[in-house]
């Protein structure tokens, strides 16, 4: 019997063009579909919760195709493993309504940006991480993040890409803090995001540590609207995928969770 089948995964990106198949190299979709296929022997698509880019990692991720699956969905993330590279895990899996896509059902997202301040080089950051040679001011950092939550537009955090109707986001959240090991994460949770948003605001708040900008020139640089204006796009090493919200789909009550 057919079933429409959810499944928890993470992932090291640095090794893949992202998530969606591409011509020019591997992609994440690429590898979830060949494991499905020699695991049931069926051609299916499996449809993700957004199109992260090259590099770009995932602590949650979600994903789901249909497939006439016999395999009890509790023992899916064990048998899909055993076909997956080492740098991807499935580490849960649900029967979900037919109706359901990972995508267009998904009502939060949450991403993470890990900023490593430091003038010398670690080599067990390098992956996860972005390197900034300068001293960054958290606290100054943190208000400036502030000044993104709300629904507003944001086409001066933007890179160009495929077009959209509108550059109106909600950001729920804007946070930023000092980890245990020494890096800064900036966490930004929203309805959508554009166009390596994340990155370039990222970017604007190592600005705004660094003294380069102010809080204050952040509202400002939003109303213009103008990319220039704003920092820099970060590389895709520090950017992950870190929570997801289906909030009206009970099955996935286990999505909500922090890897």
């Amino acid at each position: 019997m057919m079933k429409n089948i959810a499944l928890i995964l993470s992932y090291d990106g640095t090794n893949y063009n992202g998530w969606q198949i591409q011509k020019n190299g591997p992609s994440i979709q690429e590898s979830m579909e060949t494991a499905v296929f020699r695991l049931l022997g069926q051609n299916v698509h499996v449809s993700g919760v957004g199109r992260t880019d090259s590099g770009v990692h995932a602590r949650r991720y979600v994903a789901n195709f249909k497939a006439d699956c016999t395999i009890p969905v509790d023992r899916l993330p064990y048998a899909l493993n055993s076909f997956l590279p080492p740098d991807i895990a499935v580490s849960g899996a649900a029967e979900v309504p037919e109706d359901f896509d990972a995508r267009f059902d998904c009502t939060k997202k949450e991403y993470a940006y890990y900023i490593f301040p430091s003038t010398l080089r670690d080599p067990f950051h390098a992956r996860y991480a972005y390197r900034y040679n300068y001293p960054l001011d958290v606290e100054r950092m943190q208000a400036g993040a502030q000044r993104f939550v709300g629904r507003q537009d944001f086409a001066a955090v933007r890179s160009q890409g495929t077009p959209v109707k509108s550059t109106v986001r909600t950001i729920f959240w804007c946070d930023v803090e000092q980890t245990k090991n020494g890096l800064i994460r900036i966490r930004v949770c929203g309805d959508g995001f554009l166009y390596n948003m994340v990155r370039a605001i990222a970017g604007t708040l190592t600005y705004v540590g660094g003294g380069k900008l102010t809080p204050d020139d952040v509202s400002a640089i939003l109303r213009a609207g103008d990319r220039e204006q704003a920092g820099p796009t970060l590389p895709a090493c520090g950017l992950f995928m870190n929570r997801l919200w289906y909030d009206h789909t009970p099955a996935l009550a286990p999505f909500h969770l922090e890897a």
